[in-house]
């Protein structure tokens, strides 16, 4: 029987004195004279005021994805004793990216040249040009690099979130992709999301339209009232189908742009520093797998990987207080059981609630219950079958999801 791993294998790691992510703290520890022993990632050193390295001690140092004035710098400090994996020529994204996606950054190039203008579409163009799932060589190792340094960027993110909230804060909203705005279910998940973020759980979703775009859309409004979020979604559904990229998108910026300048009333709680995303938005973890569908623009931070199976393990990892699953089909459906898996071990510690939305969906249509409540009973941790519930209604979900 698979038992629990350690926590140290689990929890995100701790903040690293040895890992230079920002110019900021480059520049500190290169004025103390050494960067020995130091990892370095993802930093422009080619730009104003270039650094200069000569006589700095970088026996051991890691320079990975960063960018120097010339060759010739990262030759010497290859003879002085670093490592230097630089960043891999005519790819489209960061090989060493040191900080999460906005919706600005994947937005990027819309105004200009549409959704075929978009950093996002771009770099989804690249993947499929160049093998989609199977890549080869170089192509994949430049995706893990960038897989990686996403893993690094979401670490640092959520630390501050946990560290005041604790990890059963984090409620992952699992459902279609298809669900069109404005309809029932995308207006349900929308207040689930915006009454989920108000009482300070950071929401978290697989970043893609439907009861994704939804439940991170409510979070991105949670400072503003109610009628506001129904105004939002109203604007929203005059482009309804993600299939429609340009007018989709179009929507997004649209309402992002309108409340942009913050909310006409206090936020319920001020959010504590270094965590106001979280109250703006939330958490989406997209990829590129699935790339032909138009970008979440509501999210606060955006995890986006190359790698679908990363991707969907990390959703499930970080939502320990509880995963809500509004309808959806096989990809669902597949989540439900993945999530299982890890509840019926332990493999990540203490669960949270499952909550399923549309009782009759769930009970009548596809029957998951049915298999879920005995496979929970017989949990080597003891009957874990009271944490299945289903319901009709949101704010019952959300009493469920924020109890004790």
């Amino acid at each position: 029987m698979p038992t629990p791993p350690p926590a140290d294998i689990i929890e995100p790691h701790a903040t690293s004195t040895d890992e230079i992510e920002t110019r900021t703290a480059f520049d500190r520890r290169l004025a103390e004279g050494s960067l020995a022993g130091l990892t370095v990632q993802g930093l422009r050193l080619d730009l104003d005021p270039v650094p200069d390295l000569r006589g700095v001690e970088v026996a051991g140092t890691l320079f990975v994805g960063c960018r120097f004035a010339d060759r010739e710098v990262g030759a010497d400090l290859v003879r002085r004793g670093a490592n230097v994996v630089p960043p891999f020529s005519g790819l489209p994204y960061p090989t060493q990216p040191s900080h999460l996606y906005t919706a600005d950054d994947l937005a990027a190039g819309f105004a200009e040249g549409g959704f075929g203008g978009m950093y996002d579409t771009r770099v989804y163009a690249h993947f499929r040009a160049h093998g989609g799932a199977l890549p080869d060589v170089r192509e994949a190792l430049g995706q893990r690099l960038h897989d990686h340094g996403v893993d690094n960027a979401l670490a640092d993110a959520t630390r501050a979130w946990l560290a005041v909230h604790g990890p059963q804060s984090v409620v992952g909203v699992m459902g279609g992709h298809a669900v069109p705005r404005g309809s029932a279910a995308y207006r349900m998940a929308a207040v689930l999301g915006w009454e989920l973020a108000r009482a300070d759980r950071l929401v978290v979703t697989g970043g893609g339209p439907g009861v994704m775009e939804a439940a991170n859309l409510g979070a991105f409004l949670a400072a503003w009232p109610a009628e506001e979020l129904t105004a939002a979604i109203d604007l929203l559904a005059t482009a309804p189908d993600f299939t429609d990229h340009d007018r989709y998108t179009e929507a997004a910026l649209r309402v992002r742009e309108r409340y942009a300048a913050g909310p006409a009333l206090p936020t319920p709680r001020p959010a504590a520093a270094g965590t106001e995303w979280a109250r703006s938005g939330g958490l989406a973890i997209p990829t590129w797998l699935y790339g032909h569908e138009p970008a979440n623009l509501f999210a606060g931070r955006i995890a986006k990987y190359f790698s679908n199976a990363i991707r969907e393990d990390t959703i499930l990892r970080l939502a320990r207080g509880g995963i809500v699953f509004a309808p959806g089909r096989a990809g669902t459906v597949q989540e439900v059981f993945q999530a299982a898996t890890k509840t019926y071990y332990g493999t990540d510690g203490a669960s949270g609630a499952y909550v399923f939305l549309d009782r009759t969906y769930w009970t009548t249509e596809l029957p998951v219950e049915s298999l879920l409540r005995p496979l929970f009973a017989a949990s080597p941790f003891g009957d874990l079958s009271a944490t299945v519930h289903l319901t009709d209604d949101v704010r019952e979900a959300v009493r469920v999801l924020t109890a004790g």
